[in-house]
């Protein structure tokens, strides 16, 4: 199978100031998918422009027409099920059945106290996130849902008329411990890693393989324990990262190695960033480009 190169574009330009040409320009780069992240502020980038992913999605959606679309990744640190059930089924719509749901725990960031909420120890996260996605999944496969959990709840929520994409929109879901990884093998359409966050600062690139390799055959255990194939199963590395951090993005040859041996690995997607002047995510954008253009072809 081919590796499928995609790009993750920052909702942090104003659209009619640059947002929208990066979407249309990543369709004209042949990128299989551009994803953004769904968060209401980031990082380094909390204290400048940041817009909202479903606005922006549905705006890229209406801009585009062949590249496929989606969240990487959406959390239930500030959403709801039912309520983002509904937005969901629009953005398919809107889209043709090009949107792709990356979904994830969520962390201790700011998205986890924006609401004045305390942040979540991680077994609670770990026991909403596995509500969320049970519930999201019927909110989007079912048209009436009604559901009392131990942290949702459902009273006769519409869905009508669902999803362009049957039974529903792929999810695909970021996980790396045990609990996660059997939600992706129930759920998922496609697994979603950045490696393993332990190794990031004082790591290798050959200590990140390892690590990877491992989250993989712990995949594989936890799809044959919920009775399918893991070959049936996606596998999404969002770059930036493992300790190679922005080397792969330095040259094609560059990319062409480090998207090589992840392929060996069993990933079928690799995903990069967008580049951000002055800042993680920078890079030159004319080899970003030769990239998008010229890998896929070398790594099929």
């Amino acid at each position: 199978m081919s590796l499928r190169l995609s790009t993750v574009i920052l909702p942090y330009r104003r659209w009619h100031e640059g947002g929208r040409w990066a979407w249309t320009r990543a369709e004209e780069l042949g990128f299989h998918a551009a994803y953004t992240y769904d968060h209401l502020s980031w990082r380094s980038f909390r204290d400048g422009p940041w817009f909202g992913a479903v606005p922006t999605l549905t705006a890229a959606a209406a801009a585009t027409e062949r590249l496929r679309l989606g969240t990487l990744v959406t959390s239930p640190n500030f959403r709801h099920p039912v309520t983002l059930a509904k937005e969901l089924i629009s953005l398919d719509d809107i889209s043709g059945g090009r949107f792709t749901l990356g979904i994830g725990a969520g962390g201790t960031g700011f998205d986890a106290t924006a609401l004045g909420q305390e942040p979540w120890t991680p077994r609670e996260r770990a026991d909403r996130f596995a509500e969320f996605v049970a519930l999201l999944d019927r909110l989007l496969t079912q048209d009436s849902v009604s559901y009392e959990g131990d942290f949702y709840a459902a009273h006769e929520a519409r869905n009508i008329p669902g999803c362009a994409q049957r039974p529903r929109l792929p999810f695909a879901v970021a996980a790396t411990g045990p609990r996660g990884l059997r939600l992706a093998a129930r759920y998922g359409q496609a697994w979603v890693t950045t490696g393993d966050p332990k190794l990031y600062e004082n790591g290798t690139p050959e200590q990140s393989v390892q690590a990877l390799r491992g989250q993989i055959e712990r995949l594989a255990d936890a799809c044959a324990e919920a009775g399918r194939e893991a070959t049936g199963l996606g596998k999404v590395l969002l770059t930036g990262f493992t300790p190679d951090r922005s080397r792969p993005l330095e040259s094609l040859d560059a990319f062409v190695d480090f998207a090589g041996r992840h392929q060996e690995l069993g990933f079928t997607e690799i995903v990069v960033h967008w580049p951000i002047p002055e800042s993680d995510f920078a890079a030159d954008q004319k080899v970003f480009e030769q990239i998008a253009m010229e890998a896929p072809a070398q790594l099929r």
